[in-house]
């Protein structure tokens, strides 16, 4: 039996599992600016639960969404009630009462429904930010192995923030971006994981020791979302923020092809775009001016040289990194 059939199998098991019947917010962490805060998030009708990762997991996946659900949102002060959507989804873009702004720095956001209510985080991004982080997360940040069915399977039902793996490195080289600059820049996450994995990823980034503050924009799993799902967002967040972006992603599928539309989309913005080997890097026109790395004390040098990250951080995080590596970086 192959894998999707496996998955398929496991799906049918547990979706007609019994359930809690209390109803769950999900809000998405999310970037502002002093101006405004786009906040949305998803309400299932019932709240997934299991005793291990694999039950957890299947029932986030198949819960049952709140169609027309009235959804209470507020940001420092500011309040506005929507209704969720045929999918649960929920959308709302809020600004300072009173003609004020939204301070930059980290704050607090708040989703209730009647029976449940969350917090997400908010970075407010200053307009002096030196750039904003525009990353992938599977194979770039955590170890999904994309490009062999089996394992991702494994890696996407059987593990959890706790058990799965970080790709070496990757915590260190994002804490140096931008780490000497007089305000600290945006990450903004572009991920093929699914809506529902959100509090998985967001406890995933903080149990490795990612930068704290990352927008999280997973993906709405549906149709018309198999393809072509990245570049609408990474367009509204480059029209939303003016800053300098910097792209990293990996090469197991289509990030590079992706960064490269972007590239050209918007000449000038991209500063950088650093891809992970994950494999298929046979053609090497796919990385035309990126660079391509194994490690992440490459990027992490590179980022030096190009003016991202400070030398001292970045010999604080790769002591073992060499002078060679160094002098060889592009």
């Amino acid at each position: 039996m192959n894998a999707p059939i496996r998955l398929a199998a496991l799906v049918l098991a547990l979706a007609s599992a019994p359930v809690l019947a209390a109803p769950t917010v999900l809000l998405s962490p999310a970037l502002g600016r002093p101006g405004s805060v786009t906040l949305e998030g998803r309400v299932l009708a019932e709240t997934p639960h299991g005793s291990s990762a694999l039950t957890r997991n299947l029932r986030s996946l198949t819960a049952r969404n709140w169609k027309g659900a009235k959804v209470e949102v507020s940001f420092q002060g500011t309040v506005a009630t929507v209704t969720s959507g045929e999918d649960g989804n929920f959308q709302v873009t809020l600004q300072p009462a009173g003609g004020g702004s939204f301070p930059p720095g980290r704050h607090s956001a708040q989703a209730s429904v009647t029976g449940a209510k969350t917090t997400a985080s908010v970075e407010i991004l200053a307009d002096p930010a030196p750039f904003l982080v525009i990353s992938d997360f599977d194979d770039t940040l955590a170890i999904s192995e994309v490009t062999q069915p089996d394992k991702l399977v494994a890696n996407a039902l059987l593990r959890d923030e706790e058990t799965q793996k970080a790709v070496p490195g990757m915590p260190g080289f994002y804490g140096c971006l931008g780490a000497n600059a007089e305000a600290r820049p945006g990450f903004a996450l572009v991920s093929g994981s699914p809506v529902q994995y959100l509090p998985r990823v967001g406890g995933f980034l903080d149990r490795h020791g990612f930068p704290e503050g990352f927008g999280l924009f997973l993906r709405d799993l549906g149709p018309r979302s198999l393809s072509d799902y990245k570049q609408p967002i990474i367009r509204s967040l480059l029209h939303r923020f003016p800053h300098p972006v910097v792209l990293v992603g990996d090469s197991g599928e289509k990030d590079p092809e992706v960064y490269a539309q972007i590239r050209e989309e918007f000449p000038g913005r991209v500063r950088a775009i650093y891809i992970r080997d994950a494999g298929n890097t046979a053609d090497a026109a796919r990385f035309q001016d990126m660079v391509l790395f194994q490690e992440a004390s490459t990027a992490a040098l590179h980022a030096v040289q190009a003016g991202l990250a400070p030398r001292a951080c970045v010999s604080a995080a790769f002591p073992q990194a060499t002078p060679r590596a160094e002098q060889g970086t592009p």
